[in-house]
């Protein structure tokens, strides 16, 4: 049996999938969107399996609950724990801040990733949010396996550090938040960040702000108090939500 949290928790899970379907970030069937469950103990996580119908089209029936070790607990039978449930269960055993982790396939960052070009500080007033990201750091984890066991898991984990992103080499990106919102809102702002810096190469040679500007959005964001206080946070997600048609 699961509480009312965990009915809700699920809802919003599902939300999240159709909201990064729907934005055209993945494709199909590929990625998974968790958050915590109400006891700690356990997952809810979007599912895979013959009775899925894709990320865009997710409902709360296809988020499974699963436990620390990746194991399903309950669901329909016709779905299955993602194979890379290992993001997610090692990202939650290592970090206890974290009560949400989104992984998905966003093309544009993925070419990023093959060519070796790093996302650069090309912006400061026309969207701080995504350069709070590029301040915060965004490591990449080297390998394009799929992250199958725990050992790949702890493997990736070490890679994205105490970061709220990371991008995967020919495979991906994974963020992690304090809420599914946060964690949502993130990777559809380092995709953003990611267009930009594609679009400014194919138009030239794209330079970074100055670094006077730099170093004021680094004082800013020392000074934000998070996602979860930030009614820009909050708005960036009703906003997509209705973009996106979830």
């Amino acid at each position: 049996m699961t509480g009312n949290s965990d009915d809700a928790a699920r809802a919003l899970v599902a939300k999240s999938c159709r909201m990064i379907g729907g934005l055209e970030l993945t494709k199909a069937a590929t990625g998974h969107v968790s958050q915590r469950a109400e006891d700690g103990r356990h997952i809810l996580i979007r599912a895979r399996g013959p009775d899925e119908v894709g990320v865009r089209y997710t409902t709360a029936e296809e988020v499974i609950m699963v436990d620390m070790d990746g194991r399903k607990v309950d669901g329909p039978d016709g779905l299955a724990v993602p194979q890379e449930v290992f993001i997610h269960t090692w990202l939650y055993k290592t970090r206890p801040e974290v009560k949400s982790v989104v992984h998905i396939h966003p093309p544009t960052v993925v070419l990023f990733t093959i060519c070796d070009k790093p996302l650069m500080p090309l912006y400061g007033a026309y969207d701080p949010s995504s350069l709070y990201l590029w301040l915060e750091g965004i490591p990449t984890y080297g390998r394009s396996v799929t992250i199958s066991n725990d050992e790949l898991g702890k493997d990736f984990t070490d890679a994205m550090g105490q970061k709220r992103t990371c991008l995967m080499r020919g495979h991906g990106i994974t963020t992690a938040g304090a809420s599914v919102e946060e964690a949502t809102v993130t990777a559809i702002k380092l995709n953003e960040l990611a267009e930009m810096n594609y679009r400014a190469h194919l138009l030239g040679d794209p330079r970074p702000i100055p670094e006077e500007d730099l170093t004021e959005y680094r004082r800013r964001f020392q000074e934000r108090g998070g996602f979860s206080t930030s009614p820009h946070g909050q708005s960036s997600w009703r906003y997509y939500e209705r973009l996106s048609g979830a």
